[in-house]
């Protein structure tokens, strides 16, 4: 498979980032913005917990967490600064497509993720249906964060994305691309600037960051230039998408969360390579270096 460091992708550096500049911190915690993740089935409730501590790590203001109701409870004692709602779930604990508890919710954030420990896969299409009928045409809408099994449910819907397009941000792995286009991804840049253009949304994938045509948000795609194969363990993805979410619900565009999310997510492995080794450090420390390098960047 060929990579981004062949083509003429634009780089993502530290100078690049400080000219484009993240939102300002805001007076509050709502002027910096509501993130709502769904996921957490009652197996994989940590995921939803690493997305959610990453999306307040970018410095979201305001975080709820959507998750099957038998693991609600643990996760907002796990995670205190978070509002956290239980959702129906099946005998099994997977969550159902039952958006009632969660519609204020849903009303009121700036972005929502979808993904994070989901484990069942239609039942992952049936929480994205039910999401898309509840859009109105005319009302503000937050910015749409799909990972994990969201991302394959995305396929037999995208006829319906309309109301979702130039919103969505998605954050597969190569494996998640294929099944998005039907095939083994064999050029990452053109394939998955085919996703950005059939699905309308800005791809984040192994380091490189695409935009739908007609989008004019920099010079794209970009290629990320830093992180360490110690990134490929459990819950890194969950990271990413919950940093992602958090910076898009500050104000940022899709594609500048994308760029952000992806640079600080590969240079916190970075910095905790330099101290702990190249492999073996755990995603849930990734969210806890993002500050400190956002403030680099910032100076």
């Amino acid at each position: 498979m060929s990579g981004p460091a062949d083509s003429g992708a634009t780089l993502v550096t530290p100078s690049l980032l400080r000219e484009w500049p993240l939102p300002a911190p805001g007076a509050d915690k709502y002027s910096r913005g509501s993130v709502l993740v769904i996921g957490g089935a009652r197996t994989t409730p940590g995921a939803a917990l690493l997305a959610g501590t990453a999306a307040l790590r970018a410095g979201a203001g305001k975080l709820t967490l959507a998750v099957a109701g038998s693991v609600a409870v643990q996760l907002g004692v796990a995670l205190p600064e978070c509002g956290c709602i239980g959702l129906p779930e099946t005998a099994e604990g997977s969550l159902k497509a039952e958006l009632d508890p969660v519609a204020a919710y849903l009303d009121g954030a700036d972005a929502v993720l979808v993904g994070p420990g989901l484990d069942d896969p239609d039942l992952a299409a049936e929480l994205l249906v039910a999401m898309l009928d509840r859009e109105s045409p005319g009302t503000e809408r937050p910015a749409v964060v799909l990972d994990a099994y969201a991302l394959g449910a995305l396929v037999p819907l995208e006829d319906r994305l309309d109301p979702w397009r130039g919103r969505l941000v998605l954050t597969p792995n190569p494996t998640e691309a294929g099944i998005l286009l039907g095939r083994d991804v064999a050029d990452l840049e053109k394939d998955l600037a085919e996703v950005s253009a059939r699905f309308g949304a800005v791809v984040s994938c192994q380091g490189l960051i695409t935009q739908p045509p007609g989008f004019d948000d920099g010079p794209g795609p970009w290629k990320i230039t830093t992180g360490y194969g110690g990134l490929g363990t459990s819950g890194s993805g969950d990271v990413l998408a919950g940093t992602i979410a958090g910076l898009r619900a500050r104000g940022t565009t899709g594609a500048q969360a994308a760029c952000w999310g992806t640079h600080l997510h590969a240079a916190a492995a970075d910095r905790l390579a330099s101290r702990r080794g190249p492999m073996g450090f755990l995603a849930r420390e990734l969210a806890g270096e993002m500050p400190a390098l956002m403030l680099e960047l910032s100076t």
